[in-house]
């Protein structure tokens, strides 16, 4: 079996590129895969990490609004479905997998135009541009959230590390706490704003931490790749980092979580029981608070405004919060078992399925 999986830019479209791939190889140990990305991504670093073969193509940003950029998309459309032609030429593979983003568009231009089929992954409940074209000439269709408008939709979940699917916090939370310096017994709350790190969400949190510090709630703050943080110094632990490769660590140490509502930390949370306030990104077609609606109907976690998270906000709310084992533990137990654990292994099974027709 040979596979093509094109997805990139972000860890919303790299994770479940990656759980996949692993699924897949579990599925089909003799299992040829390769990536599809650009240079600009998150892809050129953890794909290799991983072990994948990566192939990058030009990237095709579609704007959401008419502009002068719009007049610029056809020809590199163009461009980058050639690109990608000369990679399925040469990888042949039996099936093309999209995530959507920038990549997908052009890898689902060129599989319809060699006649590979079309398996689409959809990470949030409300699908982009690329995932809605493709969802037209695929020949099967994947989402992560129940009813996402997509034609042909098939509700598997997102696929998530295997890490994190089987995360046993409790067993871990000493050896996570140590990992990253924390003390093993304080309440602890872990701030990320994904994998480019949220502005608001780390000046709201680190200008609130005199507050948290004197409730004792301790710190673990992922600003991003770029972001920057510089909390007031206490005599609780507050570590800050621009990144983390450790996620089930960071999610064991933690007994709250504040981040933004991607597909992927809203999954990532429910399915490992981290009680959360989710902060939905305020650009965008309003996917971000539609991926957290069942987490946070649940009781599972807080919903907040961007606009609304000031310091003042996160000092009045947060170290109650944190400090409330009762209120986290019944968080806790309202979000576990939301979401599916194995929309790896399912996805995987789907892509094996098309796979095997194009080889008959």
């Amino acid at each position: 079996m040979r596979v093509l999986l094109a997805g990139g830019g972000t860890a919303g479209h790299t994770s479940p590129l990656l759980a996949t791939a692993d699924a897949l190889r579990r599925l089909d140990p003799d299992v040829a895969i390769t990536c599809l990305g650009t240079a600009r991504g998150l892809e050129t670093r953890v794909v290799p990490e991983a072990g994948y073969p990566l192939e990058l193509i030009a990237p095709v940003p579609l704007p959401r609004k008419p502009n002068a950029d719009l007049l610029r998309v056809p020809g590199r459309l163009r461009g980058a479905v050639n690109e990608t032609l000369a990679v399925i030429d040469r990888t042949r593979p039996d099936v093309v997998v999209g995530y959507g983003g920038y990549v997908s568009m052009p890898a689902y231009v060129a599989a319809r135009r060699r006649k590979v089929p079309i398996v689409v992954h959809e990470g949030n409940a409300i699908p982009g541009l690329a995932n809605k074209a493709g969802a037209r000439v695929a020949a099967r269709v994947a989402v992560s959230f129940p009813d996402t408008p997509l034609k042909g939709a098939e509700y598997v979940g997102l696929p998530i590390r295997r890490m994190i699917a089987q995360l046993d916090r409790a067993a871990l939370r000493e050896e996570a706490r140590a990992f990253f310096g924390l003390d093993p017994d304080r309440p602890t709350l872990v701030v990320t704003g994904g994998s480019q790190g949220a502005r608001r969400i780390n000046q709201a949190v680190s200008g609130a931490a005199r507050a948290l510090g004197s409730a004792g709630v301790q710190v673990l703050h992922v600003v991003g790749p770029k972001g920057e943080a510089t909390p007031e110094p206490t005599a609780t632990p507050y570590v800050v980092v621009h990144y983390v490769d450790r996620m089930d660590y960071a999610l064991a140490a933690a007994d709250l979580l504040v981040c933004r509502a991607g597909a992927n930390s809203v999954v990532e949370a429910a399915a490992s029981g981290v009680p959360a306030i989710f902060v939905p990104l305020p650009i965008g077609n309003g996917e971000q608070r539609r991926n957290a609606a069942a987490v946070v109907e649940a009781g599972g976690a807080v919903l907040v405004d961007d606009a609304d998270l000031t310091s003042d906000w996160v000092a009045a709310r947060v170290p109650a919060l944190a400090n409330d084992p009762a209120r986290l533990a019944a968080m806790s137990a309202a979000a576990t078992g939301l979401v599916p654990s194995d929309a790896d292994d399912r996805l995987a099974a789907i892509i094996a399925e098309e796979a095997t027709v194009t080889r008959r």
